[in-house]
């Protein structure tokens, strides 16, 4: 009854298997990176059996490729790459991983993974830097280009009407005559004291400023 139950499930070729990392990289300046480790998980409730694949198996040394894996656990696969030659950089191999369970033969699911050779990490980086600067050129551009017809139109526009307004309100206090002089012509109410005339300079001073600012 129980094999009843589960046989549903167990569809050639249909069972998922999880392994980690689904691809590897391998650099021929640092020896520390030709061996790579694969991890196999079995998180179901009856064991299975493992068979590890390579499209170039002269080019790797994989260690336990056949084994099993316990119900509920995991085993470490360990992968070398013994022919770091530069007539192999960038060329992409795959490892794939066969899994079935312990009374059976087939097939009961198949995961593969990528294995790709490089020259060194630090171009490696490199290439990746260069990458993430590019996108955030672009990225700086697109927003630029979204903005400029709005700079556009400020720069164009040129200063606002009450800027305009209280600049010759500033340059008209400051050509006014001061508080006790008798010779001028104009009426004594129009004459502005030096703190009246400072707050004007004060202020026509911080215009010229904001609109030269503006400008640039």
């Amino acid at each position: 009854m129980h094999q009843q139950k589960r046989q549903p499930e167990l569809v050639e070729g249909n069972l998922p298997v999880f392994v980690f990392p689904t691809e590897l990289i391998f650099y021929a300046d640092d020896q520390s990176t030709h061996k790579q480790v694969l991890t196999l998980y079995n998180p179901y409730e009856f064991a299975l059996k493992f068979k590890v694949l390579c499209t170039t198996p002269n080019k790797y040394v994989v260690v336990d490729a056949a084994g099993a894996v316990k119900p509920q656990c995991c085993v470490d696969i360990v992968i070398r790459h013994r022919d770091v030659r530069s007539c192999h950089y960038g060329v992409i191999d795959k490892f794939r991983l066969q899994v079935s369970e312990q009374s059976q033969r087939k097939a009961l699911g198949r995961k593969e993974v990528v294995a790709t050779l490089l020259p060194s990490a630090k171009e490696q980086q490199k290439e990746e830097e260069e990458k993430r600067i590019k996108e955030h050129l672009t990225e700086s551009l697109f927003f630029e280009q979204s903005f400029q017809p709005g700079k556009n139109r400020t720069v164009s526009s040129g200063p606002s009407l009450l800027t305009v307004f209280l600049g010759v309100v500033c340059i008209a206090a400051l050509m006014l005559p001061t508080l006790g002089d008798v010779e001028s012509l104009v009426p004594l109410y129009l004459h502005l004291s030096v703190n009246q005339k400072l707050v004007a300079a004060y202020i026509l001073g911080d215009l010229l400023i904001t609109m030269n600012f503006l400008k640039n």
